[in-house]
């Protein structure tokens, strides 16, 4: 009976971990999609603002990096809108629009290195705390 109880226990730690990084991932979600807008208006709006990055593979021009930040940034907004409300869709959402997100910001890397890196690793801490939590169905 001790061994039950220190699995429920166990479980019920974990479920509260992965419930507050989950309502924390929404938070970071929406954060992320805002800056995401904002980096993605600055480069459509003052390309001489971002620093020209080397021979690159998957060389855009600074609008089209723009254009792209400001889609995954509404994007995110949205799958963060959808986890604050609950909504049942948002999970699969946010975590298929935070992965596209990290591939962005993989892309994004030639440009501002320090920046991709700490958002991917949000958004990386965003798929964990959103795919570990199991709410509780009344």
């Amino acid at each position: 009976m001790t061994h039950t109880t220190e699995i429920e226990q166990d479980h019920s730690l974990r479920q509260g971990l992965a419930a507050g990084t989950s309502i924390g991932a929404a938070i970071l979600l929406l954060t992320v999609g805002a800056l995401s807008l904002l980096e993605g208006i600055s480069a459509v709006l003052e390309d001489e603002i971002f620093v020209a990055g080397p021979e690159y593979v998957y060389a855009f021009d600074v609008t089209t990096w723009g254009w792209i930040h400001i889609v995954l940034g509404v994007l995110l907004v949205i799958a963060a809108l959808g986890l604050v409300t609950g909504a049942g869709w948002a999970r699969v959402t946010a975590i298929v629009i935070a992965a596209a997100s990290i591939v962005g910001n993989f892309l994004w890397l030639p440009w501002y290195p320090w920046w991709s890196v700490l958002v991917i690793a949000l958004n990386v801490v965003v798929i964990w705390g959103v795919a570990t939590w199991r709410p509780v169905r009344d």
